[in-house]
């Protein structure tokens, strides 16, 4: 059997200006960390000539070509795979549609088992590019490229996003100390809600063509992932939690859905118990809040009569990776 694990991501600067509509023009750049929360492939030959393939679903198949699931038919056909004999199961640490980029973790996974059945050496940036493409070329999903790339190298990374579609990925460049602290007054809540987020994606890039304000937002954005990349390498984290809540008003006046009355007070109490900054990750509508605070047990007590829940974790440095093989 084959075991890969792909993690999930949190975006620390400049999201959204990873997507095509914006970078294509003015180039995109932002900050992300993998974490230690993952998707798991597991792929396995089989005795029938069947395709198994399991999820919230399962489905049994003649051929790749027949399978519902889009990510697992199209990444089988890049691969070159019918199926047949193949029984693939997924299971995931965080549920989907929470805002960590799990259809992207997902992907990577996957592409990475069916490399390793095949005995194919990929490298990181290889298997990103090959995510992107079943995603967005294969699949029309209206996103940009950071999940795929923080998910298939890990750790905190800077990613820019070139006019041309490449993208270029440095480590950020951060002290030990700064590293170990950021990690232990990071806290992350999920809020209950789940969306898919290409909804809210595609408005943002259908509006970026035309909306002079939008583009202007995500200028603006931009510069405070810039600045966020600054202060966490200068390791003045009390500035990059005020850059955390200037992106997160940012999101919130370039879309509506952003954002709800829970979310909202629960995002005021955080910031009235200690709180020094934070945002709601990924597109938003749902998923999760990430605050940055010096005085945890605080924080907890506050919400925790709250319907939020704490998810504890560590940052992931390994990427996309095969478990076992």
């Amino acid at each position: 059997m084959i075991l890969t694990r792909s993690p999930l991501r949190l975006s620390l600067g400049g999201g959204g200006t990873d997507l095509p509509s914006y970078s294509s023009r003015h180039g995109g750049f932002l900050v992300a960390a993998a974490i230690d929360k993952y998707i798991y492939i597991a792929l396995h030959r089989t005795f029938v000539p069947d395709l198994i393939v399991k999820y919230s679903q399962m489905e049994r198949v003649e051929s790749a070509a027949a399978l519902r699931h889009p990510i697992v038919r199209e990444a089988l056909a890049l691969a070159g795979l019918d199926g047949r004999y193949l029984e693939l199961a997924s299971m995931a640490d965080i549920p989907a549609g929470s805002g960590l980029g799990s259809s992207s973790s997902f992907t990577t996974a996957l592409l990475k088992a069916l490399h390793v059945h095949q005995r194919h050496m990929v490298p990181p940036a290889e298997l990103a590019e090959q995510a992107c493409h079943i995603e967005i070329e294969r699949l029309g999903e209206r996103i940009g490229k950071q999940d795929q790339y923080v998910a298939a190298f890990g750790g905190l990374t800077c990613l820019r996003f070139h006019r041309d579609g490449q993208v270029e990925v440095t480590p950020l460049r951060v002290s030990q100390e700064t590293l170990e602290t950021l990690e232990d007054n990071l806290l992350l809540f999920f809020t209950g809600y789940t969306r898919k987020a290409s909804a809210i994606l595609a408005d943002q890039d259908e509006r970026t063509a035309h909306d002079a304000a939008l583009v202007e937002n995500l200028h603006r954005v931009k510069a405070l992932g810039e600045e966020s990349r600054q202060a966490l390498e200068e390791g003045d984290l009390r500035r990059f939690a005020t850059l955390l809540s200037a992106q997160w008003e940012r999101k919130k006046e370039r879309a509506g859905a952003a954002s709800n009355a829970e979310i909202d007070a629960a995002y005021a109490l955080a910031c009235a118990s200690g709180a020094l900054g934070g945002k709601l990750i990924g597109a938003g509508g749902g998923g999760f809040l990430l605050f940055y605070t010096e005085d945890k047990a605080r924080l907890r007590a506050a919400l925790a009569p709250t319907a939020l829940r704490e998810v504890r974790f560590r940052f992931d440095f390994q990427g996309t990776r095969v478990v076992i093989e």
